[in-house]
């Protein structure tokens, strides 16, 4: 076998369970695997790192975005593989059904989206460097993706390189292919339970990479 565009091995991105993501994902409720104080920390970085106004893009959205209660955003797309996902999410404004491990292109202009988002969904993506791609041609200059997930994921549907490494090796994979994919002024962090809030038990990695400024 020959490498990927990313420079990774194909195996790195298999599946133990390869049934089409439609048919599992429609026999599920939401797919998320966060707990709500982690959904709540996501819900925080987006107070900080989403923009005031504007056009935003929740990638494999489920049935909430996390975005803040007071967010006054032009339009919410959300994008995801399960559409009744979809229409229970009612942060979204407009909702796009879509594989994007079928088909990684995004039917959006160049240069039109203010931010996109992509919360505890990486973990999942067969051709992660395509999507970034997609995300970076879409993405106005200097404009913010963030990339959030927790240590837990869907065994099944996780691929394998994600499965093999820990959490700090995760952030790395990720700042690589933001990187490959042309992304700049990459920033890393974590937000950690507090010891006294039972009601939250998992840690949040976001790695956020802005597209870069024309030259």
């Amino acid at each position: 076998m020959t490498d990927t565009p990313s420079g990774l091995h194909p195996a790195a991105f298999t599946r133990a369970n390869n049934d089409p993501d439609r048919s599992f994902y429609a026999g599920r409720g939401d797919s998320t695997q966060m707990d709500a104080g982690a959904r709540t920390a996501v819900t925080a970085l987006y107070q900080t790192a989403l923009p005031a106004t504007g056009v935003v893009l929740d990638l494999m959205a489920g049935t909430m975005s996390h975005l803040p209660a007071e967010a006054q955003l032009e339009t919410v797309l959300g994008l995801d593989v399960n559409g009744k996902a979809l229409e229970a999410n009612i942060a979204l404004t407009r909702r796009i059904e879509q594989d994007l491990n079928e088909t990684p292109a995004l039917d959006l202009p160049d240069d039109t989206l203010d931010a996109v988002c992509l919360c505890d969904g990486f973990a999942y993506l067969t051709n992660p460097l395509a999507v970034l791609e997609e995300v970076n041609r879409v993405l106005r200059p200097g404009a913010p993706f963030i990339i959030t997930f927790s240590d837990n994921f869907i065994a099944q549907k996780a691929v394998a390189l994600w499965q093999a490494l820990e959490p700090a090796d995760r952030t790395r994979l990720v700042t690589l292919l933001l990187d490959k994919a042309g992304f700049g002024d990459l920033d890393t962090g974590e937000v950690v339970p507090p010891e006294d809030l039972t009601a939250w038990n998992d840690t949040v990695h976001a790695v956020i990479g802005r597209k870069k400024l024309a030259a």
